[in-house]
């Protein structure tokens, strides 16, 4: 096969994509981002065994999560800066080596490539199948994307200045473990439940990063109409760069709006005091093949989810920065202070004509753990009187596939004296309907991306304090999560760390558990995919 990759949900059949990715990325890409992967593994077995520390490697910890962040799902499309970022990270690698006295290195602390076709045939040998042991593979890649998934939320917060060694500390050991041939199926799932403790920390971090820059989201209400002036629209997860952006926009008679994850950057008082911050224009990632079409002016992506634009003109319109890369698309860097220049985006968004507006009104979000706690009388009143009866975990994230209907079918069936906690782009699934409030309490509390997820098990583990719960999974809290990528496996695997038990994951469980590794998440977790939306409410409703 000319590649082999199943790190999403969308993957070919359930199995995976051996052709070309349904992503849209090609052979190259997807070996290339298999070989920059592998880079890594040499790099953390470098620190591991040569016990270098991580607060003494500041550079060598960015560029890691900046790689791991690269080989998201639908993050960086371009083969060239892939290959670029791959010379660097074998540079790096070498650095290293001349550091440590250390024997017996596996091969990818030591091979050497030079040329684009000595890397792809390099990658031939290296990717997700030369593991043999079908389990060992399966839980090798389970915590492969959760450090991917990490690396994203690290970077966020490293981008606002936090930092937490004890996360680089576990990437590079994780990373490393991947190579230990030694390692048994045991020991491969107490690291993948490892991988979900350090992917709280993580989401812990970049609540704090945040918060303390931003403030505490807020309950707001965001319009999803147009303004008749020339605006650029803002994707992808980064708010450093949406201020930065805001910052240079100020003043110029040029309006921002977000698209899909960056919505709840409307939820922080930090952000409010520009007037030319005026909405949220489409709905999820995978609409943007006709909303960037309507949008008119030019795109930024910070970060994923990229889909490969089908005309010139919109190509002709989309930036890159960051971990985000796409062949033909302007690509913006920052300096060494991480400022950014979007001086050409704001020129171009002045030859452009307005936004065509594709629907009209508002929706409310943030509720993140600050806002509910400050509800939190009323919601634990209206749980004792009988007026909320169960809580819905629907976080996650949503995507292309029919069968993701359900998640809006099930929504709109919910019974009335129920709440949703939301969090991802999943929520693009039914925040639009009218569900209603209880008590003046939304049923649809959107916590904001899907690092804020985070916030959904705060509020869980502070309802269980305040019920003198024993338990997490006493409190009435059902969980129905849809998943795409690979943010989503560290969310999910953050939350079995954490104890909670029954989660019902969908449209469909991941390519990458092998039936005895889905087993054991079956009997150990209760973790279980989806069946009708009737028959999944009766039974979370039993």
């Amino acid at each position: 096969m000319s590649m082999f990759c199943y790190q999403c949900q969308e993957t070919a059949g359930g199995k995976g994509c051996t052709v070309r990715g349904v992503c849209g990325k090609n052979e190259e890409v997807a070996k290339l981002q298999d070989l920059l992967v592998y880079v890594l593994k040499g790099i953390s077995e470098l620190v591991t065994k040569g016990k270098l520390d991580s607060s003494d490697m500041a550079g060598v910890n960015y560029e890691m999560l900046n790689s791991l962040f690269i080989t998201i799902t639908n993050a960086n499309f371009d083969d060239a800066s892939i290959e670029h970022q791959i010379q660097r990270m074998i540079s790096i690698r070498d650095e290293l080596r001349k550091r440590v006295s250390v024997s017996n290195l596996h091969d990818a602390a030591m091979f050497t490539v030079s040329t684009r076709e000595s890397m792809l045939e390099k990658a031939n040998s290296i990717g997700v199948l030369a593991t043999e042991n079908e389990d060992v593979r399966s839980l090798r890649q389970m915590i492969i994307y959760g450090l991917k998934g990490m690396a994203a939320y690290t970077e966020h917060a490293h981008n606002i200045g936090k930092e937490n060694l004890e996360i680089y500390a576990f990437i590079y050991e994780a990373l490393a473990a991947t190579l230990d041939d030694t390692l048994t199926a045991d020991d491969l799932v107490a690291l993948t439940l490892r991988t979900g403790e350090h992917g709280v920390k993580a989401m812990a971090l970049l609540d704090e990063a945040n918060t303390s820059k931003y403030g505490n989201p807020e309950m707001t209400e965001v319009n999803i109409g147009v303004r008749n002036h020339p605006a650029i629209l803002i994707s992808g997860h980064d708010l450093t760069d949406l201020e930065q952006l805001l910052e240079q926009t100020k003043g110029t008679g040029v309006d921002v709006y977000t698209h899909s994850e960056m919505l709840p950057a409307h939820y922080y008082p930090a952000f409010k005091k520009y007037d030319n911050f005026v909405g949220n224009y489409g709905n999820a990632w995978w609409k943007q093949v006709s909303e960037f079409e309507t949008f008119r002016g030019p795109i930024l992506f910070t970060t994923n989810c990229i889909v490969p634009p089908k005309s010139e003109e919109v190509r002709n319109r989309i930036f890159t920065t960051g971990s985000a890369g796409y062949p033909g698309c302007s690509h913006i860097g920052a300096d060494s202070n991480g400022k950014k220049d979007f001086s050409s985006i704001i020129s171009l968004a002045k030859t452009l004509p307005a936004p065509e507006e594709i629907e009209s009104g508002s929706i409310v979000g943030g509720f993140a753990h600050n806002q509910v706690m400050a509800l939190a009388d009323q919601v634990v009143e209206a749980v004792k009187t009988g007026a909320i009866k169960k809580f819905f975990v629907m976080a996650g994230c949503d995507g292309r596939m029919k069968s993701r209907e359900y998640y809006t079918e099930f929504a709109e069936k919910l019974p009335q004296n129920t709440v949703i906690l939301t969090a991802g782009c999943a929520k693009y699934r039914y925040n639009k309907l009218n569900l209603g409030d209880i008590g003046g309490i939304p049923r649809v509390l959107d916590a904001g991306q899907c690092n804020d997820s985070y916030s959904l098990a705060v509020i869980a583990l502070k309802l269980k304090e305040v019920f003198g719960l024993d338990d997490v999974n006493k409190l009435p809290i059902a969980y129905n999560i849809a998943w795409y990528e690979q943010k989503a496996v560290i969310v999910l695997l953050a939350l079995l760390y954490l104890g909670v038990k029954n989660i019902h994951l969908g449209p469909t469980l991941p390519g990458f558990l092998s039936p005895n590794v889905a087993k054991v998440l079956v009997e150990k977790f209760g973790i279980a995919g989806v069946g009708t939306v009737e028959e999944d409410i009766d039974l979370f409703l039993s």
